[in-house]
């Protein structure tokens, strides 16, 4: 039953993230960790741009060239450096399932702040450290379910883990940060992005159609969570900066 829980979820997801994503024709999209491109190529027809105004960033080269077979520019990239493209260059930024994988969270997000227009919008999506079914694990003594996959050897410290006796393929594939929703939001927040938007999809263990609607009500424990996020407005990050100033002088002034 829980392969099927998961199969709903799952579906539930990538139909919430097509339907996040707005048609834009002139677009310029980047999906971060796009592996063969299967995946983006289901973006790419959502928002209706060709072939050539996408791009994306892979680790493994073998994966990026297949991704390149379908007429997207991909490179060829380690996240956890300065990610091979130009400040402000796109205007939509997607990363699915991703930021839980990567070791420096803070560059990562400010890699994807760096290149996102001014006037762009960034989709990042993962799975949610808080949602019920991790609770409960926790709270009978088990590793959540989603950071089983901490180990080159097996699913670790769960017995009920989805892959439970198999071996993972590679290293990149294991969890390093897992979020919740509040975290998700708060670690753009951080970096100077404003939340658009956020939600959540899956909501074990119910079926799907009842799984959907309590996910809508309460988001911060739904199996995979996301947000959708913009650069802040250049008037409002003036405000802050000032505000940041003004605090800076008043304490040099109390100090002396």
């Amino acid at each position: 039953m829980m392969d099927r829980r998961w199969s709903e979820a799952e579906a539930s997801y990538h139909a919430k993230i097509l339907d996040s994503l707005d048609p834009d024709p002139s677009a310029i999209v980047l999906d971060v960790g796009c592996d063969d491109g299967a995946w983006t190529e289901k973006l790419r027809r959502r928002i209706g741009v060709p072939p050539n105004q996408v791009h994306g960033l892979e680790l493994v080269d073998e994966r990026a060239e297949l991704a390149r077979r379908r007429g997207f520019h991909v490179r060829t990239g380690d996240l956890e450096e300065e990610w091979p493209f130009s400040d402000e260059s796109f205007d939509v930024v997607h990363a699915n399932q991703v930021i839980e994988h990567v070791k420096r969270l803070d560059h990562f997000v400010s890699e994807v702040r760096r290149v996102l227009a001014p006037s762009g919008v960034a989709l990042v999506c993962t799975e949610n450290l808080a949602s019920w079914h991790n609770v409960a694990a926790l709270a009978l003594g088990y590793q959540p379910f989603s950071l089983t996959n901490v180990s080159t050897v097996r699913p670790i410290g769960n017995p009920f883990a989805l892959h439970a006796g198999e071996t993972p393929e590679r290293e990149s594939w294991q969890h390093v940060h897992v979020l919740t929703l509040a975290g998700l939001r708060d670690i753009f927040v951080a970096h100077g992005l404003a939340v658009a938007a956020s939600w959540g999809t899956g909501y074990y263990p119910f079926p799907r159609r009842l799984a959907s609607r309590l996910a809508e009500l309460d988001p911060s424990h739904s199996h995979f969570i996301a947000v959708s996020v913009r650069p802040q407005p250049l008037r409002r990050r003036q405000s802050r900066a000032r505000s940041q100033l003004a605090a800076a002088t008043l304490l040099g002034l109390r100090s002396t």
